[in-house]
């Protein structure tokens, strides 16, 4: 085991060791150090060599050397004004003084790590009043990484450190704090080396040492089916204590997004699903969204690669009229603010390439229509100019009803705060705008970041929204009541896991939550609720507090009394009544209709505590019933040890303890049968038959009567051949024969997955070769996927037919996602020409794959 790491103060062998000293001490005590005065410029040589008693960094003194021994004057090496004897005495040592300035000079003209000058740089540039001392204390942590990482490599061959190191180059560009960049640096260190967490906080301070704690705890689990779960509930508790730690995650993620492809194929497309289920909506939530889109991109690109590839080069088309004409709005628009004197700064919007998919998928449009849309983006310098720019820009064109929002008397959930609106632009062509403060758009690009880069108050005028979050106590100041609204979501969260056994359960609430659009409702005294869409009263009474949840009997809105299970809509006045009886309680249907997390876990957590019994009833009839379905044996598994010894697994006590959990909803009761079916060996594979396919009658038959296979029999004349239809052997292809009863020889591909079970009867198998004659003609089978669109299939049938080959059939099937898949069976006479063909239906527009079919094995 290495010798612990000590702090490079202890050991200031040269003169840039010495340099280095002050960065022992935290964060919150280089801050403390007197500015302007760097504790390397005061100390005395003597002192600097003792290395056998370094200072403490839990000292709150900034200077490292005691006040009893006094530097010399140092740095002033003025011309002599006093007497004779003044100027013998610096004369005797003339070495000395020359040798000091030199090496200052030295210190002053490259002080820092060339390294680590562009990370500074960034650093310098959101705070240029930074202290010496604290990017002493940045530097001193990358020399530790360095030094702890020093023979490890990436997969992709760099030295491991080039990873931290880009890691905290992320987190300064989002604008984070000296200990947020400092535990970038060291983020691996606890977990890959032998550096430990307690001599990294005797290093660099307790919190540093928390935060680095925390996204080591992250990794210990390890992403899968069940793991995964458990992961991101304890991410969340993480970043409840401190956000600082998903903020770190989140860049962590992101570059090793951007080095990905120097992993395995499988291992990319975990990850890249991973990042767009839980990482990329995450940094959603907190407002990140220069982290959230560049996330859903580099995923897109992993896990849907031909698509992406169509979309870029559908954008590339487009991009130069769309481009010209959104100089025509910019140039409008900042024309028409200039006249009403409002000072603005007006860019067009960037479209992303996955959220172009999105929209494709979710809202059903071609990629025309949403790309074509152009979006503009508005820049001012307060609330008021927001609104007076609305204004001009309404005065100007006229706008679609119903398209007009207001986030900044509403925020949305992440602090995310704009005015938007569509107007009929120039051409009669829509036009979406954004009007926002330049700190709120901060806001919007850093999200919970900004909380750490931007320290002022938050706009004047915006309204205060409750997320399911306590009111605040009376006397609060408005900045700490900002921060409680901001973190609301992050306790929720915490709340949620808490309350939450299954850690399954946990993840599916987390991953509705991250997917959900708002409806924001009024409470009698005026605050603002803000509730996921298609919410009942149930949830706003959950949403104002648990006990008003659990005894609601009745509810009114706008004034008139609604069934518990009616629909809230955005600006509802919404009140319930409650009962006061001591019984009261939650039923059972309400878990049907409620829409929010909150309200589903603390009605299943009621039940948990008050009818435990009937619970376990329950979870008994849900195993039986998900038995049913299955056509397990009930009483054999009921009354055998299968079903304890699972319940040990799952780490309940009992199976009187996993019964009441399926009861109470904490575990599904088909995901514990699907447990059970692999615990006795697994469902029975379905049994594939091989069935000769008798030849085609009728109009087929007639059509094929004259048709040459192609195909001859090694050594043997006058053998009725036929081309197997499982695998459709085109010239060129391997192929195998197969003499079958009173059907001539079939003649498969060589790879074709019947040939496994047909090799079973060597003495029917026979070698044949290609013999292609001009009356041959052969069957072809492609599959083509595309976005889908109107007009697709016949666009693609056209093609086809320019090409000259006789259609047979066509098949489509459009998946949720809008992705059409085309199955086209036809004949050719040349298989040379599929190539063509091929390339012919690929420069269709939206088709971003297409290939021939065949039954082959796969690899």
């Amino acid at each position: 085991m290495p010798d612990e790491p000590q702090p490079l103060a202890a050991t200031p062998d040269t003169q840039a060791d010495r340099a280095a000293a002050p960065a022992t001490a935290p964060v919150a005590h280089a801050q403390s150090a007197p500015h302007g005065k760097p504790a390397e410029h005061t100390r005395s040589a003597g002192q600097a060599a003792e290395p056998s008693r370094p200072k403490p960094p839990e000292r709150p003194a900034a200077a490292p050397a005691p006040a009893a021994a006094p530097a010399p004057a140092p740095v002033k090496p003025a011309p002599a004004r006093g007497g004779a004897g003044q100027s013998v005495a610096r004369s005797a040592s003339p070495n000395r003084v020359r040798a000091r300035l030199a090496r200052l000079g030295v210190q002053r003209s490259n002080p820092y790590n060339p390294v680590l000058e562009p990370l500074l740089r960034i650093v310098r540039g959101n705070d240029p009043k930074i202290e010496t001392a604290t990017l002493r204390q940045i530097e001193q942590a990358y020399q530790v990484a360095e030094r702890w990482h020093r023979g490890q490599k990436r997969k992709s061959g760099d030295p491991y450190i080039t990873h931290p190191l880009a890691v905290t180059t992320i987190l300064a560009e989002l604008g984070m704090d000296p200990a947020t960049l400092m535990a970038g640096l060291l983020h691996d260190t606890v977990e890959d080396t032998e550096y430990g967490l307690d001599t990294l906080r005797r290093d660099f301070g307790d919190t540093v040492a928390l935060l680095v704690d925390g996204v080591t705890k992250l990794d210990k689990v390890k992403f899968g089916e069940a793991a995964q779960a458990e992961t991101v509930r304890k991410m969340v508790v993480a970043m409840a204590k401190d956000p600082r730690v998903l903020v770190i995650k989140l860049a962590d993620r992101l570059h090793n997004m951007r080095t990905m492809r120097y992993l395995k194929r499988e291992k990319q497309e975990k990850k890249a699903r991973e990042t767009l289920e839980i990482y990329a909506p995450l940094a959603h939530r907190l407002g990140m969204n220069t982290i959230k889109w560049e996330l859903e991109d580099l995923a897109f690109a992993i896990l849907y690669p031909k698509m992406y590839d169509e979309i870029v080069r559908l954008v590339a088309e487009r991009a130069p009229k769309r481009d010209e004409y959104l100089a025509i709005v910019t140039d409008e628009v900042q024309a028409d603010l200039r006249a009403a004197r409002i000072k603005a700064t007006v860019t067009g919007r960037p479209k992303h390439y996955y959220s172009v998919y999105q929209k494709m998928i979710v809202r059903g449009r071609d990629f025309a229509e949403i790309y074509d849309l152009v979006g503009i983006r508005v820049l001012v310098d307060t609330v008021r100019d927001c609104y007076a720019a609305l204004g001009t820009v309404h005065a100007r064109w006229n706008p679609v009803p119903g398209r007009f929002k207001d986030y900044i008397a509403m925020p949305k959930f992440n602090m995310y705060q704009s005015l938007h609106t569509t107007v009929i632009g120039p051409n009669g062509k829509p036009v979406e705008l954004q009007i926002r403060t330049f700190d709120m758009h901060r806001r919007a690009e850093y999200g919970i970041a900004a909380h750490w880069k931007y320290k002022q108050e938050a706009v004047a005028g915006a309204s205060k929204v409750r997320t399911d979050a306590p009111r605040s106590p009376a006397g609060r100041s408005g900045k700490d009541s900002a921060a409680v609204n901001d973190m609301a979501w992050l306790r929720q969260l915490l709340d949620w896991q808490k309350e939450t056994e299954d850690p399954g359960e946990f993840l599916e609430s987390l991953r509705f939550d991250l997917s959900r659009n708002e409806v924001f409702v009024f409470t009698p005294k005026g605050d603002v609720i803000a509730l996921p869409a298609g919410a009942t009263p149930v949830d706003f009474a959950y949403a104002v507090h648990t006990e008003v949840g659990h005894r609601t009997i009745g509810a009114r809105v706008n004034g008139r009394l609604v069934p518990l299970e009616s629909t809230l809509d955005n600006g509802d006045l919404v009140e319930v009544f409650t009962s006061k009886a001591t019984g009261a309680g939650p039923s059972r249907d309400w878990l049907g209709f409620v829409k929010s997390p909150r309200a589903r876990n603390k009605i299943r957590a009621w039940f948990s505590k008050e009818r435990r019994d009937e619970a376990i009833e329950q979870g008994k009839d849900s195993i039986a019933r998900a038995m049913r379905k299955q056509n397990l044996p009930i009483q054999r598994i009921l009354t055998g040890d299968s079903l304890v010894t699972l319940a040990h697994e799952m780490r309940y006590p009992d199976i009187s303890s996993l019964y009441a959990a399926i009861g109470e909803g904490h575990v599904a009761a088909q995901s514990v049968v699907q447990k059970l079916v692999q615990a006795l060996g697994g469902e029975e594979a379905a049994s594939e038959d091989i069935e000769d396919v008798p030849p085609a009658r009728g109009r087929s038959r007639k059509r094929r009567s004259n048709a040459d296979p192609g195909v001859v029999v090694k050594g043997v004349d006058d053998v009725w051949v036929k081309l197997a239809r499982c695998c459709t052997p085109v010239p060129g292809d391997p192929i195998i024969g197969f003499v079958t009863r009173g059907s001539g020889v079939s003649v498969h591909r060589a790879d074709c997955v019947n040939v496994e079970s047909l090799s079973k009867q060597p003495e029917r198998m026979l070698d044949v070769e290609w013999a292609p004659t001009q009356s041959s003609v052969f069957l072809v089978a492609i599959q083509v996927e595309a976005l889908d669109r109107s007009r697709l299939l016949s666009d693609v049938t056209r093609i086809l037919s320019d090409q000259h080959v006789n259609i047979l059939s066509a098949a489509v099937q459009t998946s949720r996602d809008r992705v059409a898949t085309s199955r086209f069976t036809f004949e050719m006479g040349d298989p040379k020409h599929l190539g063509h063909v091929l390339k012919a239906v690929r420069g269709v527009e939206g088709v971003y794959d297409v290939y021939r079919v065949t039954s082959a094995r796969r690899p």
